[in-house]
């Protein structure tokens, strides 16, 4: 919160984040009139997308690589594509979580070379509920995948990359409210506690 409100013009903070969707029907409630039968037609396999992805909440604009694995080398292609997308900032702040390929040998020994535009900041392990992008990704599965079936992976993989790389910047003011990231700090000092 501090970062947010004393960041100059030239600065910019984005959430990174890596995700794997897989091509199946994931069915979750709907309204449907009480006598009609509901059924939605099975996925052709399980294969999985990997992205590892990023998002500026200020513009909705997001980075998101269609990658082989999700690793250290993924991560440096993200944080190129950060970079490219933010030009003319002198920094860009990156907060992620703390898997091992983000703290990665290649990763600290590229960000050494790059030329300290890029200050990575890991949220506290096991709270992604303090990485935003982490409710990107319930959206995504809302708009993509729930109640649907792709007939092929190619098809999966298509409307999944086209929502996160179009749909998400040019409706932005539509999710931004879904994607924010204000939470609720709570002080158990200030609830009685009923047991």
């Amino acid at each position: 919160d501090r970062l947010m409100c004393s960041r100059g013009p030239d600065e910019a903070v984005v959430f990174a984040d890596a995700v794997h969707p897989t091509h199946q029907v994931r069915t979750v409630g709907c309204w449907a009139p009480k006598d009609e039968a509901v059924a939605i037609t099975p996925s052709s396999g399980r294969d999985r997308v990997n992205i590892h992805g990023a998002i500026d909440l200020e513009s909705g604009q997001t980075q998101m690589l269609d990658v082989p694995t999700v690793d250290a080398q993924s991560t440096i292609l993200l944080l190129i594509a950060i970079l490219a997308a933010h030009p003319s900032r002198l920094m860009i702040h990156v907060f992620l979580d703390n898997a091992r390929y983000h703290h990665a040998r290649m990763v600290r020994q590229w960000l050494a070379n790059e030329g300290q535009r890029i200050t990575l900041h890991f949220v506290p392990t096991y709270s992604p509920h303090l990485n935003p992008i982490e409710r990107l990704w319930g959206v995504m599965h809302r708009n993509v995948t729930h109640n649907r079936s792709y007939p092929s992976f190619h098809a999966f993989k298509a409307a999944t990359m086209a929502f996160l790389t179009k749909a998400v910047p040019k409706n932005w003011p539509e999710f931004c409210d879904s994607v924010t990231d204000n939470f609720r700090v709570i002080d158990p000092s200030d609830f009685r506690v009923l047991s």
